[in-house]
């Protein structure tokens, strides 16, 4: 029924899209662009837009357009009653249905709509029921987003490696639930770019063994959810010899994952001469020398954040510090992408035994800073 689904705001920007068939193109959406256009009014943009291969129907909440791209005739009010109850399933989720609560919870959005739409047909859409599949965000959550700030600048660099041990020559096909996501893709040579190109779909012949099939990153800021947020407060009073540190972890968005081999290390200022902490998990050093301060977390336990508090003392006649130390923090969560990436499907031509078929999702941390 719905091929896909596009969210534009008021300044006529794509900020989200979904594809659950095969992907449409975002040309699509200048038919609605051009009812926009002659609309005198936003809410005047005619619900159902006809166009030489699909129809488009949308609605506006909360100063964004929901345009689902539809490909054969549908009761038009069933698709407009589905995007309502999306509209109130992120407004239930989130607390507020706004461009900026949707990015800031893009992975939940996409396993949202994954639930709601199986291959393009209404699935699971009362609350209760989601709520069993997908954890919502909680208050401590959206708590912390405040307390911590903004992401000065963000991006994920990703990788599909790929161990291959078939007998014969098979030809693989493997397609994901969202492909748009990729950017700036580098293949293996075994790939057929020109399918890639027309229907974002991966074929090639595999080599044997262990090889990378691909690369890829995610640019947009708006598009990385960010795994862990840290609560700091560290500070040197003028005039006085000692310094407070105090430093709280807890994980964000990980769907319910775990956060684990969390280590975190700062460089602290030359004038610190020693480090008096009690971290509440792992342990921590600190090397008086090189001024390196490190904890090692381990696992993040939800119920039970990780913190790592007490006092600096600065060397006789040291002043304040210009400025803070950063925070960096190294991480992995398993079982999850966190550009929101999941294979579809992987098929076998060519040969007639079935394979053994096997998937691992994993986030590790890059360059991960905070500053203080």
């Amino acid at each position: 029924m719905i091929h896909s689904l596009f969210l534009i705001n008021a300044s006529g920007d794509i900020f989200l899209e979904k594809h659950w068939k095969s992907v449409v193109s975002r040309s699509v959406c200048d038919y609605f662009f051009e009812a926009q256009e002659r609309a005198t009014e936003p809410e005047n943009v005619p619900p159902v837009i006809p166009t030489p291969h699909h129809y488009l129907i949308s609605v506006l909440r909360h100063r964004i357009y929901f345009v689902a791209v539809i490909q054969s005739e549908v009761p038009p009010l069933f698709v407009i009653e589905f995007l309502h109850r999306v509209v109130d399933t992120f407004q239930d989720y989130f607390g507020v249905c706004t461009e900026a609560a949707i990015k800031d919870n893009v992975v939940v959005v996409y396993e949202l709509l994954e639930e709601m739409l199986d291959n393009g047909f209404p699935l699971a859409t009362e609350s209760n029921i989601l709520k069993e599949l997908i954890k919502p965000p909680t208050i401590l959550r959206t708590m912390v987003n405040t307390i911590t700030g903004s992401t000065i600048t963000a991006e994920i660099q990703g990788v599909i490696d790929a161990c291959v041990k078939l007998t014969g020559m098979p030809d693989l096909t493997l397609s994901f639930m969202n492909p748009r996501l990729l950017d700036d893709v580098s293949f293996h040579p075994c790939v057929r770019f020109k399918r890639w190109e027309a229907e974002r779909i991966l074929s090639f012949i595999p080599p044997d063994g262990n090889f990378r099939l691909l690369s890829y990153h995610v640019s947009s800021q708006n598009l990385v959810a960010i795994p862990v947020y840290v609560k700091h407060n560290i500070t040197f009073r003028e005039g006085s010899s000692q310094g407070r540190f105090d430093l709280t972890l807890g994980p964000k968005q990980t769907m319910g994952k775990a956060v684990e081999s969390v280590l975190v290390s700062s460089q602290l200022p030359r004038g610190v001469l020693n480090a008096n902490l009690n971290p509440s998990q792992g342990t921590y050093t600190f090397d008086p020398v090189t001024k390196l301060l490190t904890w090692d977390v381990g696992k993040i336990n939800p119920q039970k954040l990780p913190s790592l508090k007490g006092t600096m003392n600065l060397q006789a006649g040291a002043s304040k510090p210009d400025e803070n130390p950063t925070i960096n923090i190294q991480f992995k969560i398993q079982q999850m992408a966190i550009s929101g990436l999941k294979v579809n499907r992987l098929d076998m031509y060519g040969e007639k035994y079935k394979p053994f078929k096997g998937i691992k999702y994993m986030t590790k941390a890059g360059k991960f800073q905070v500053r203080t």
